[in-house]
């Protein structure tokens, strides 16, 4: 199930595994979900099929279908970094750039951590993800590392090996990074299909819970709002070069340049 039409040009896309409930069966059923921005700002289903969360062959087919309909390569992709869908982007659309979830991540960080150490490390955390540019964020990586870098290596070592994707959000427009960082359209979205699944204890089967999400996204598509500076959108698909945030080059001064 898609809600691509004609030849998309998604400038952003979320991706997710989200698994729910079936009442009939004991396997849980997993929806590939992707969400994209539009180059004039809007948000948009792309893309809702069942597979496995972990499998690049999943996401490579979907990423495959999406292509053969049009669809051209994001210029940023956000996810979880456990997804099988980096490695299907990388075949499908190797120039897309990739940024990982906050919101997974601060999960996986805290699940390596006492829970003793759980209030310092979501500050910690919140110092590198809301910092004010990527300078501040390497710095705040710094301090976390010295703080916990000796008792929890692992925790420390899930923000370090990943950090070029975590920060990849500094490079575009700054209006944009809250919607960047996580993948909250798709999350947020999925509470209420969740909700749903609860309320009806489950939707029967597999085929039945596919179609339930579809409808349930497709009537909470309606009320989406544009992500915030929708006009500098179409400035990221051409090309232009962001620093801290703010335009410092539009596509036309790079051709002169």
């Amino acid at each position: 199930m898609s809600g691509l039409e004609g030849e998309p040009h998604y400038v952003y896309l979320w991706a997710d595994g989200v698994h729910l409930n079936v009442r009939l069966d004991e396997a849980k059923l997993c929806l590939l979900v992707m969400v994209g921005v539009r180059v004039d700002g809007r948000k948009e289903l792309v893309a809702l099929a069942e597979g496995y969360r972990e499998s690049t062959e999943s996401w490579a087919d979907l990423l495959r279908d999406c292509k053969r309909r049009g669809m051209r390569a994001p210029i940023l992709a956000v996810g979880d970094g456990a997804l099988g869908f980096w490695n299907g982007l990388r075949e499908v659309f190797p120039s897309s750039r990739e940024q990982r979830c906050w919101f997974h991540k601060i999960a996986n960080v805290l699940g390596a951590l006492p829970k003793s150490a759980h209030p310092g490390a979501k500050r910690a955390l919140a110092e590198i993800w809301n910092a004010e540019d990527r300078e501040h964020a390497r710095r705040a990586v710094a301090a976390f590392k010295l703080a916990c870098g000796a008792k929890f290596g692992k925790a420390v070592a899930k923000v370090v090996d990943d950090l070029d994707e975590l920060l990849a959000f500094y490079d575009f427009p700054a209006e944009h990074w809250v919607h960047l960082r996580t993948t909250n359209p798709i999350e947020s979205t999925f509470a209420t299909v969740r909700h749903r699944t609860k309320v009806t204890k489950g939707p029967g089967s597999k085929a039945a819970g596919l179609a339930m999400a579809f409808k349930l996204i497709e009537a909470a598509q309606q009320r989406w709002r544009a992500v915030n500076a929708p006009h500098l959108v179409a400035l990221v698909r051409a090309g232009a070069r962001f620093e801290h945030g703010r335009l410092v080059e539009r596509p036309q001064q790079q051709a002169a340049a």
